[in-house]
């Protein structure tokens, strides 16, 4: 890709507007929003012989190098740790493929995942992995924006350039005697009579086979859905600081068609314009509130929840990776 062909130094911008950035413990790799940190900064080496390909290593601050590990973030889930590591021969685990979408830039590895910035609640929020991206609702988590910190100097060999000659002047014409004037012949010739102007026929204008539909049509001609898609009832309260919900407090409720948990906090950052929720459902019998963490509840049943920041003293009594 052109534009890391001539780039040292670059920031990649999430979908997020937080940058890629390397831990200090020199071995995770995160996502920030200090943009005007070094750790955000990435120097961009070229992977010898390449080819038509274009990949780079990215080299971190510490001099390691951002790594598409084997090691899974989370049991059970597809994701894979990306990390900074040092290794003795740089491997194909370091070596990243851009691929150009629109403005913005895919980072894909040997075997066809794709850098990515997770968002959603912890412990996914500001991670990266590198994955392939099955739902449409994260195909953006793996844009990135290039933001080129310093170009690329040529070298010696191309910053010296052959001494410019200046091409002579050409050599002034040499005078010659005009030649003899010719001798018209004693006959003469009428001129030929005046030929009437061509009759011009109708141009033959052959039939165009008709314009076919591009790929890229708008998306009104496509307002009808395809299937009906039956969703299920979220009911959804935000408790305060304790975790407690006033019984005056009106409730929430919107129709959810997702189908597991990341979708369902994405859809209530949007809805709440919070960032720093927490899903909790409430036991009927203790009344406690308990962090939903794996899966929704099958065949689309209804749901009863209650939100808690995560700045709230409430969180301290939940378990790992929430409370203490």
């Amino acid at each position: 890709m052109e534009l890391f062909a001539r780039a040292k130094v670059v920031r990649l911008k999430s979908h997020h507007d937080k940058f890629l950035y390397a831990d200090e413990d020199e071995v995770h790799v995160t996502q920030d929003r200090n943009g005007a940190s070094p750790n955000a900064r990435w120097t961009v080496e070229a992977v010898p012989h390449g080819g038509a390909t274009g990949a780079v290593r990215l080299r971190s601050r510490y001099g390691r190098y951002l790594t598409a590990s084997n090691e899974p973030f989370l049991l059970g889930m597809t994701g894979r740790k990306v990390l900074q590591t040092a290794p003795a021969r740089p491997d194909s685990s370091v070596e990243w493929e851009p691929v150009r979408d629109g403005f913005q830039t895919r980072l894909k590895t040997r075997y066809g995942h794709f850098l990515r910035a997770n968002g959603g609640l912890p412990p996914w929020r500001n991670s990266v992995t590198h994955d392939v991206p099955h739902r449409t609702a994260t195909q953006d988590w793996v844009l990135w924006d290039v933001e080129v910190v310093q170009v690329l100097t040529p070298g010696p060999e191309r910053a010296e350039s052959a001494p410019v000659t200046m091409p002579e002047s050409p050599p002034a014409p040499e005078l010659r005697d005009p030649p003899p004037p010719r001798h018209r012949s004693s006959k003469s010739y009428a001129a030929p009579p005046p030929q009437p102007p061509p009759t011009l026929e109708p141009e033959k204008v052959e039939a165009r086979p008709e314009p076919r539909l591009n790929k890229l049509v708008s998306s009104d001609s496509f307002s009808a859905p395809l299937h009906k898609v039956e969703g299920r009832a979220i009911h959804y309260y935000i408790a305060d600081d304790l975790g407690n919900v006033d019984d005056g407090t009106e409730g929430h409720s919107f129709i959810f068609n997702g189908s597991n948990l990341e979708e369902l906090a994405h859809k209530l950052q949007e809805e709440t314009g919070l960032d720093d929720i927490i899903i909790c459902t409430r036991s009927p019998i203790t009344g406690k509130l308990t962090p939903l963490r794996l899966q929704l509840p099958p065949n689309n049943a209804a749901m009863h929840i209650v939100l808690v920041q995560e700045s709230s003293k409430v969180v301290k009594t939940f378990p790992w990776p929430y409370g203490s």
